[in-house]
């Protein structure tokens, strides 16, 4: 076991505490976490959405806390990364909240967000979505306080009001959360840069910005971001996309000519797939440990 002070949360608040932006790209299993880790980041988002999308499900609060903790543990476990796990809306009441804290603990994530709608909850960005009361989310961000044995665990209380009661509102909320102990704040689904400054300004915590295109939230340089103040960026599904459209590729070549040696060399070679998953380390225990099984001589 690592010792505490090099644990990945620890390095996770010794990062947000040197200051600057931290971007966090959404992985969804093992493969995307080793993706992101060789691509230079320093610290992972295990984004719900595309742990949901990556078993066929739309990001509606469709999968429960075993489900989404084997996944964690798949990406925890293939980096040593300080990874920031999404939570949902912590499978329940304040009770599953102080489980799920125990349990996200427990697989390695250096930081977590809960967020105040309703249970099952939606993806951000979508319309229709449902908030529990401001006391009920701070009786939750309590347990999940109290429910954390690393005292360097982040919790990140997010909001979704700005869609439902408006912008006034979940600046209320994020004070609230903040006043009740949350680490880092987040509001999701700002409409406007001029929203995005005016969080900044008027929330008293550090703040986390979710980045993608295509939602209500305007594409912002990381480096307008930082200048705003915000500690760190989400940016939970271009790999998943990415990932999306080369086997949408892939597919329709394979369907077509029986290959996909058309895409050139957007078609990962066989021994880069090996090597993302460390076969030859694998081959090494092997032979180490005499793993390989005996073979019978020929006419014996």
């Amino acid at each position: 076991m690592p010792h505490p002070e090099h644990s990945p949360a620890r390095r996770l608040r010794e990062r947000l505490r040197a200051g600057g932006l931290l971007i966090a790209p959404g992985v969804f299993d093992g493969l995307s976490a080793r993706i992101a880790a060789e691509a230079g980041f320093e610290a992972l988002y295990a984004s719900g959405g595309a742990i949901a999308r990556s078993v066929g499900l739309p990001d509606l609060g469709l999968l429960g806390l075993p489900e989404v903790l084997a996944r964690v543990r798949e990406i925890t476990d293939a980096t040593p990364l300080p990874v920031i796990a999404d939570a949902d809306a912590g499978y329940g009441n304040a009770l599953n909240v102080f489980r799920t804290v125990r349990e996200f603990e427990r697989a390695g994530v250096a930081a977590l967000h809960l967020e105040d709608q309703v249970t099952p909850k939606k993806c951000g960005h979508y319309a229709g979505k449902h908030l529990v009361s401001t006391d009920e989310f701070v009786g939750k961000l309590r347990a999940a306080l109290d429910a954390r044995r690393d005292p360097d665990l982040v919790i990140i209380a997010r909001t979704d009001a700005r869609a439902v009661l408006g912008l006034d509102a979940a600046i209320e909320r994020a004070n609230r959360y903040a006043e009740a102990g949350a680490d880092v704040l987040f509001v999701e689904a700002p409409e406007s840069e001029g929203e995005l400054e005016r969080i900044a300004r008027a929330v008293r915590a550090p703040l986390l910005v979710n980045m993608f295109a295509g939602g209500r939230t305007p594409l912002v340089a990381p480096a307008r971001l930082e200048a705003m103040g915000y500690r760190i960026m989400i940016v939970p599904s271009d790999l998943q996309r990415a990932a999306i459209a080369a086997m949408q590729e892939a597919a329709a070549l394979v369907r077509a000519t029986g290959t996909a040696t058309g895409m050139g060399d957007r078609l990962a070679s066989f021994v880069e797939r090996d090597r993302l998953v460390d076969l030859a380390a694998w081959e090494e225990r092997e032979r180490r440990y005499g793993a390989m099984p005996a073979r019978e001589e020929a006419g014996r």
